[in-house]
């Protein structure tokens, strides 16, 4: 299946990037808002995310349940999410439907922001970081990221605080949208049944009033170095406990990428050495790798959770995995299994134009470029035994570490 990119750019600064994908009936469509998390300073934590909230609460042109109907008469499949980085909106629908969902979305990302609603928002977003304080896995990813990035603002939540958010001021949600939602820091990404012409002239009638800003995408402020030493937070109300071995790692954009993707498939995922080794022994309930990474930074975390009394178990076990992943490598068959699953998923995921709207965002976001499936699938076939083990040489697994321990057992 070949695709074909068309890019584009308004002249305020607007760039488009569009991928035709033949032998398909739909067409995605995604605003990416470069901002996110990562760009709150600490009394605004959580204002990307209540403006995600607030672009579906009405507009100059519509009210909030236009939206919503608006939406069910396109037969949208739509959402938005916040991230560290960046916000993203998108919606999903028959190809000749493309151009009125493009219109639907151009109109929220230029909201009324009305302050009834706002207050109203304010208390759904309470009540979200209430019901999150009640998850432990959560609650564990905060905890990670806390220690890890400190102060750093990639250090919060991206829901923001309790108390962030009860203060924050109405007016301070309408300047952020005016700075961090100008079009030269935004990206129309288009994927599917589409022509690239009337996609680019849609654009520019929905688009090409809004005015440039002064926003340079996220924060370059560097994060601290990775902590040594040991972590702790007790969460007595849980009956699960959780520790997490940190080592520094790469960013997102990395050209191991596919290397570290295979790595932590075979360290846990299925069929894994963690699974069979540790899981499949009665050590504890799950165990693993994950990469998590951002534009200039990234650590890799080799996990497990379990009852609180198997925390020494847990931690051999989990260590003796890494070491004799350090010593002897991988095989070429396991090698071989975990790229065959990479390849299916890529492949499903570039014949279905919402997820395949998804891997361009990615790309625009991380890499300032887009990949042909066929490059991703080609990075994917490159990699090797070798590359797992020379990629290990460059990010070791040795040493300590940083350990976190999060649950009710106060350990170590």
């Amino acid at each position: 299946m070949q695709s074909q990119f068309v890019t584009h750019e308004l002249p305020n600064g607007l760039r488009i990037i569009c991928e035709v994908v033949p032998g398909v009936r739909s067409a995605a469509v995604g605003f990416l808002a470069r901002t996110g998390a990562r760009d709150e300073a600490p009394a605004m934590h959580g204002v990307s995310h209540f403006l995600e909230h607030m672009c579906f609460k009405g507009t100059p042109s519509r009210t909030w349940h236009d939206i919503n109907v608006r939406f069910d008469e396109l037969g949208s499949i739509y959402n938005a999410f916040t991230g560290k980085e960046y916000t993203a909106y998108y919606g999903w629908v028959p190809g000749d439907r493309i151009v009125a969902q493009l219109e639907l979305l151009a109109d929220l990302m230029r909201p009324s922001l009305p302050p009834a609603e706002f207050e109203t928002e304010r208390n759904v977003i309470l009540e979200e970081i209430a019901m999150n304080d009640d998850s432990f896995d959560r609650l564990v990813w905060n905890f990670a990221h806390e220690v890890v990035y400190g102060t750093h603002p990639l250090g919060h939540e991206i829901l923001g605080e309790k108390a962030t958010i009860q203060a924050l001021p109405h007016a301070t949600l309408v300047d952020y949208h005016r700075r961090r939602y100008a079009p030269d820091n935004m990206r129309l990404v288009v994927a599917g049944a589409v022509e690239p012409e009337v996609v680019f002239a849609a654009a520019g009638r929905c688009c090409g009033e809004w005015r440039r800003g002064a926003a340079a995408g996220t924060s370059a402020d560097p994060p601290p170095g990775l902590p040594s030493g040991v972590r702790k937070r007790q969460l007595d109300r849980f009956k699960r406990q959780s520790l997490l071995l940190v080592y520094p790692s790469v960013p997102h954009s990395d050209p191991d990428e596919e290397s570290l993707e295979a790595f932590t498939s075979l360290f846990g995922g299925a069929n894994s050495r963690c699974y069979w080794n540790i899981v499949q022994k009665g050590i504890c309930t799950q165990a693993g790798a994950a990469w998590v990474a951002y534009r200039d930074c990234g650590v890799l975390i080799l996990y497990a959770d379990g009852e609180p009394d198997r925390c020494e178990q847990m931690l051999e076990a989990l260590r003796g995995q890494a070491r004799e992943v350090i010593a002897a490598g991988f095989r070429a068959d396991e090698v071989q299994r975990v790229k065959n699953q990479r390849r299916t998923h890529l492949c499903l995921e570039a014949e279905n134009p919402r997820t395949r709207l998804m891997q361009l965002v990615d790309d625009v976001e991380t890499r300032g470029y887009v990949r042909t499936a066929d490059a991703r699938l080609a990075a994917v076939e490159a990699v090797s035994v070798q590359t797992i083990a020379r990629h290990l040489e460059r990010c070791p697994l040795s040493g300590d570490g940083l350990l976190l321990s999060c649950g009710p057992r106060d350990w170590p």
